[in-house]
C-alpha cells in the first residue's frame, strides 16, 4: 500500500491518509480482510506521528472502512461494490471537464453536496 502525504496541503495530514485508503478501497485495490500496516509503522514510513496514523484509522473505522481488531490490527472492511458510484463520479468528472470547472472547485461542491 503506497500512501503519499503533502505537507505543504491545506487538508490535515490525518484527512490525507484516510481519504487515500477510502480511494484504495473504493477502487478495489485493497479488497476486505487486507491487513493495513500496523500504525506505528505507517508513521514511521510517512515520516508523521503515530497519533496522525491513529486518527486517521479512527475515522476509517468510525465511517465502516475499516476494522480495528485486536492482535490483528486494521482489517479493511467488507464494503459495498461501487459501480454505480464509480460511474456518477465519471459523470461529474466529464461535465467539469466540459464546463472547464477547476478541480478544486468540483471537490468543493462535491463536499458540499455531500453535507
Amino acid at each position: 500500500m503506497l500512501l503519499r502525504i503533502d505537507t505543504s496541503s491545506p487538508e490535515p495530514l490525518f484527512e490525507q491518509i484516510g481519504s487515500q485508503v477510502r480511494s484504495l478501497v473504493a477502487r478495489g485495490d485493497l479488497a476486505a480482510g487486507t491487513r493495513l500496516p500496523a500504525a506505528r509503522d505507517l508513521a514511521t514510513s510517512l515520516d508523521v506521528n503515530l497519533h496522525t496514523v491513529l486518527r486517521a484509522y479512527q475515522d476509517l473505522r468510525d465511517d465502516g472502512v475499516i476494522e480495528l481488531r485486536r492482535g490483528r490490527g486494521a482489517v479493511v472492511a467488507d464494503v459495498p461494490d461501487h459501480a454505480r458510484l464509480h460511474a456518477a463520479i465519471d459523470q461529474v468528472v466529464a461535465a467539469a471537464r466540459d464546463l472547464d470547472v477547476p478541480p478544486a472547485t468540483t471537490m468543493a461542491l462535491l463536499k458540499e453536496a455531500l453535507r
